[in-house]
Formats: structure tokens, C-alpha cells, sequence
């Protein structure tokens, strides 16, 4: 590969980058906004926000995805995390509404 091929891979690449990050923040959108109907559906159901059986169902999901993938375990439990948290924090503001 010479310079101009390098260079013009590491432009293409960007680009396709740019767009996953777009599209990865347009489903972290439509996740967290599903937090109204979890809330709404917890409250019949008398569940607390904190559903620490669900959160271990999802670590253990991440964790064997991760294996299957060949990615990080750590670093994507750590994302998962973040996205659950999020969906938590949605679902306190709303009750606090």
C-alpha cells in the first residue's frame, strides 16, 4: 500500500466511523427512551427500578456475546453498564414527574 491507498483508506474509514457513531447514539436514543413504558409496566407490576435480577440476566448475556464476538468482556460490560444506567436515571426522572 503507498501513501495515497493509506490515506485514502484512513479518510474512508473515518467516514464509515462517523456514521456508526451516528447511528450508535440513535439506538442509545430509542433504548433510553423505552424507559417510560419499563417505568409505567413496573409500577403495575410493583417492581423497584432497581432489578438487580435483571441487571445480572443482562451482565451474563454481555459477558457470553463478548466471548462469542471475540470483544472486550470488560470493556463492553463497562458500556452495558452505562446504557443501564441511563435507562434508570430516564426512569427516576419520569417518576418524579
Amino acid at each position: 500500500m503507498d501513501r495515497e491507498e493509506a490515506s485514502k483508506l484512513l479518510h474512508d474509514s473515518r467516514i464509515k466511523i462517523d456514521e456508526m457513531d451516528e447511528k450508535l447514539i440513535d439506538l442509545i436514543e430509542k433504548r433510553t427512551s423505552l424507559a417510560r413504558d419499563i417505568v409505567n409496566a413496573k409500577l403495575v407490576l410493583g417492581i423497584e427500578i432497581e432489578d438487580k435480577k435483571r441487571e445480572e440476566y443482562i451482565q451474563a448475556k454481555i459477558k457470553e456475546i463478548a466471548r462469542k464476538k471475540n470483544i472486550d468482556e470488560i470493556k463492553l460490560t463497562r458500556i452495558i453498564k452505562i446504557l443501564t444506567d441511563m435507562s434508570k436515571e430516564e426512569q427516576k426522572r419520569i417518576l418524579r414527574r
